[in-house]
C-alpha cells in the first residue's frame, strides 16, 4: 500500500504545474493534501477510482486539507473531536485496521506570535491521536511545521528560536513521539539529510537549503508494517515536495 502526503501551497496553482500527471503516475492508495487554499467547488479534480474529502477553512484562500482514497473509509471526521475546525486543518479517515490522519499544523508565524495557539493545537492533537491509538493504530501525516532535530534543516544555529525550530515546537514533537509514535523517515534513516520544504527566496531549493517539516508518523506497533518512508525531492509544483509511505 502506498500513501502520499503533499503540501501543494494552493491546489489550483499546483494543478497547473503537472499535479495530475504526478497523481496518475504515483497511483497511491491514499493521497492527501495540505494548504489547498480553496473551497471544494473551486477546482474540479475527481480522478476515477477515488473517493475525495475536503476540509476547507472558513477564511477563503487559506489553509485547507484534502484526502483522496481508493478504498472508502468506514468513517470520516473533521477537526479534533469537534474542535479546531475553522481553519480546515485535520481530516481523519477510519479504515478497518488503522486511522489515517491528514494534518496541516498551524505555523507559529514570525516572532512566534501564534505560538500559544500552536501549543494548544499540539496538545489537542497529541491527546486526539493517543485516543485513536487506543482503538487501532494511527498513521498521522502532513505538513507538521517543525524541524525536529538539527539534522532536519540546513541552518539550525541561525534558525534556533524561529517558527518551525523553536524549543517549544520541537519539544511538542518530542512529546508526541514519547506518547507511543514513530517518525518513520528518521527511524529508517537516522543519519540521512533530506529536506521537504525550501523557501522561494534566495534560490533555496537550487542550493538545497531546506527544512524537513513534512512527515509520516505512525503508532509504534504499526512500524512493523512500514517498508519504506521516502521524501520525493525531485517532484516540483510547490515549495514543498511530497512524502511517501510504503506499508504492507
Amino acid at each position: 500500500m502506498k500513501l502520499i502526503s503533499w503540501n501543494v501551497n494552493g491546489f489550483r496553482a499546483c494543478l497547473q504545474k503537472g499535479f495530475g500527471d504526478f497523481f496518475a503516475d504515483a497511483d497511491a492508495d491514499i493521497f492527501c493534501l495540505q494548504e489547498t487554499k480553496m473551497q471544494p467547488d473551486q477546482a474540479d479534480f475527481s480522478p476515477e477510482g477515488y473517493y475525495k474529502y475536503f476540509h476547507s477553512a472558513v477564511k477563503k484562500g487559506y489553509s485547507g486539507t484534502a484526502v483522496y482514497t481508493k478504498k472508502e473509509p468506514l468513517s470520516v471526521t473533521y477537526g479534533l473531536n469537534g474542535e479546531h475546525t475553522d481553519e480546515g486543518r485535520v481530516i481523519t479517515c477510519e479504515f478497518e485496521d488503522f486511522y489515517f490522519v491528514c494534518c496541516y499544523v498551524p505555523n507559529a508565524q514570525d516572532g512566534l506570535k501564534r505560538i500559544d495557539y500552536r501549543m494548544e493545537f499540539e496538545d489537542a492533537m497529541r491527546e486526539y491521536l493517543s485516543g485513536l491509538d487506543k482503538k487501532k493504530p494511527v498513521v498521522y501525516c502532513g505538513d507538521l511545521n517543525v524541524a525536529h532535530e538539527e539534522i532536519d534543516l540546513k541552518n539550525p544555529k541561525t534558525n534556533r528560536g524561529n517558527a518551525g525550530f523553536s524549543d517549544e515546537e520541537r519539544g511538542k514533537f518530542t512529546e508526541l513521539l514519547g506518547a507511543g509514535f514513530a517518525d518513520t523517515f528518521r527511524r529508517l534513516y537516522p543519519d540521512t539529510v533530506t529536506y521537504s520544504w525550501w523557501s522561494y527566496r534566495f534560490k533555496a531549493r537550487e542550493k538545497n537549503a531546506g527544512w524537513r517539516i513534512d512527515y509520516f508518523v505512525v503508532s509504534e506497533r504499526f512500524m512493523e508494517r512500514v517498508k519504506d518512508s521516502r521524501i520525493l525531492t525531485d517532484v516540483m509544483g510547490s515549495d514543498h515536495c511530497p512524502v511517501e509511505l510504503i506499508v504492507e
